[in-house]
């Protein structure tokens, strides 16, 4: 496991910009990783549900999430399900256990009234708000106790269903592209198509 200094370098990078949420994230998958006994994932190790949504506060909450596990998009251990909520859960898929770590609501209804979030209430991008607004924020994320902020549920058992790549592709009939045969569908013209092409929504 990188040291902290080295994994909050990488997400500040990754992210973009410096925020409060984002080191909140990295602390909260510290945190899951810690409970569960489990280490940065490689491949498909770790598995993220994260009920984080869109067009709300504090969604970079979920790249320190990432960067702390190695879950993400590209490597399909990560789901976002949308329910608006700072929470997600780690689950451990080689020894089917896991755990749901959440922003205690008391302290993240206090963290939208900070001065940082006033500026982003005002339509200030992120990377433009004074340091000397964000960089308090941030380091007094970087000096809570995952005890101040986090709720970490108990540990459970999960089944965990053991999935293959696909590795064979074909292509569209229609639009000539490489598909993976899985999202390739039959067309009424009985075409095999891709999913843009086949009119279908999956």
């Amino acid at each position: 496991m990188e040291n902290f200094d080295t994994l909050l370098e990488t997400g500040l990078r990754f992210h973009g910009h410096k925020c409060p949420a984002m080191p909140m994230g990295l602390k909260a998958g510290l945190a899951a990783m810690k409970a569960l006994g489990v280490e940065h994932s490689q491949d498909k190790e770790l598995f993220v549900l994260a009920e984080t949504g869109k067009g709300h506060a504090a969604g970079c909450f979920l790249d320190g999430v990432m960067t702390a596990t190695g879950c993400t998009y590209g490597k399909s251990n990560i789901q976002k399900l949308y329910f608006g909520k700072m929470a997600f859960t780690l689950i451990d898929q080689k020894k089917g256990k896991k755990v749901r770590v959440s922003l205690k609501p008391e302290f993240f209804e206090k963290a939208l009234q900070s001065p940082f979030v006033k500026k982003r209430k005002e339509g200030v991008p992120p990377q433009d708000i004074d340091p000397q607004i964000t960089e308090p924020m941030v380091k007094m994320v970087l000096g809570l106790d995952e005890s101040q902020f986090l709720n970490i549920g108990e540990i459970e058992n999960v089944d965990v269903k053991p999935g293959k790549g696909i590795f064979e592709t074909k292509r569209c009939e229609l639009c000539g592209e490489a598909t993976f045969v899985n999202k390739l569908r039959m067309t009424i013209n009985g075409k095999l198509a891709c999913i843009p092409c086949s009119g279908y929504e999956q």
